[in-house]
């Protein structure tokens, strides 16, 4: 399915301290990643701070993406939630809102066990006609997904695509091969963590899902298509200046450095939900420091 090939850029998505959506910063997150060309948008994903949302916020900001950008770029909306009953609703609420798939992830408090996991995205993917995409997040949930529960949820009829995190052994080819022996011929198998994305792709990754692109799209976007057309010299080249990035996400966690490029982007100045805590100075100056290097590469 198309829509789950290419780049998929995650925005944050911009809470004011009331716990109001900021309509405008929404709005020219998501026009600025259209007009650099992503292939989609991944909504409410981690970048998202999905997690931290009530079902109202996440409603509220499904419909000001659709209204504002739907039709002109697919929106992946993310519905992961404790319960099952909560995930379907908010599947069947982006569904409603006009989404064009959905994203869901296996949150959880008591771990899950492979067969709880595999009924919990059945009933989901259930819910709704809209394709779905697995999310496999093991940093934040804890649940890693084995060959064989990839394999029997790649067989129900609306689930199309999986977001791998990045391998431990760093082999993407043997993985991919793997993954695909394993599915029908139609599932598209992406990853995440964006310091993975050039390998990931030059290595035959059907999609990537990206932090940086949500708002960093121009650069990521290069970086993308150098790697899916194989050029490897200019890859290489572009992700060098994304360097200096990937060791802060790395470092500090992309999602609280995502709120003080939006700041320094002058698009927003807000902060991440607590009990995150916004970075501290000397950080900010570090992140400043990679903005200019990837500045120099866009112009």
């Amino acid at each position: 399915m198309k829509m789950f090939h290419g780049l998929s850029a995650f925005p944050l998505t911009p809470i004011d301290s009331q716990g109001n959506l900021i309509k405008d910063a929404l709005e020219a997150f998501l026009t600025r990643i259209h007009e650099a060309g992503a292939d989609s948008i991944g909504l409410l994903g981690s970048t998202g701070g999905y997690a931290f949302l009530t079902r109202e916020q996440r409603q509220h900001t499904v419909k000001t993406a659709v209204n504002h950008i739907g039709g002109k770029i697919p929106l992946i909306v993310g519905v992961g939630a404790l319960r099952t009953d909560e995930a379907q609703a908010l599947a069947r609420g982006a569904a409603n809102a006009g989404a064009d798939a959905l994203l869901l992830a296996p949150v959880s408090y008591t771990p899950l066990t492979q067969e709880e996991g595999f009924e919990h995205f059945k009933a989901v993917a259930r819910a709704t006609d809209l394709p779905l995409c697995i999310y496999s997040n093991p940093g934040t949930t804890r649940f890693v997904f084995s060959d064989e529960l990839i394999a029997r949820l790649a067989e129900i009829d609306n689930i199309y695509a999986i977001k791998m995190p990045l391998p431990a052994d760093e082999n993407y080819a043997a993985e991919i091969e793997k993954l695909r022996a394993a599915t029908p011929d139609d599932f598209a198998i992406g990853y995440s963590g964006d310091w993975g994305a050039k390998d990931a792709l030059l290595s035959g990754a059907d999609a990537f899902y990206s932090v940086a692109a949500g708002l960093l799209p121009n650069q990521f976007v290069a970086l993308v298509r150098a790697s899916q057309s194989g050029n490897q010299a200019e890859a290489e080249r572009i992700n060098a200046a994304f360097e200096l990035l990937w060791s802060l996400f790395k470092a500090h966690g992309s999602f609280r450095v995502m709120y003080v490029i939006t700041d320094l982007l002058g698009l927003a100045t807000i902060e991440p939900p607590r009990p995150i805590l916004p970075l501290k100075a000397e950080v900010r100056g570090q992140i400043e420091d990679a903005l200019k290097v990837l500045e120099e590469l866009s112009s």
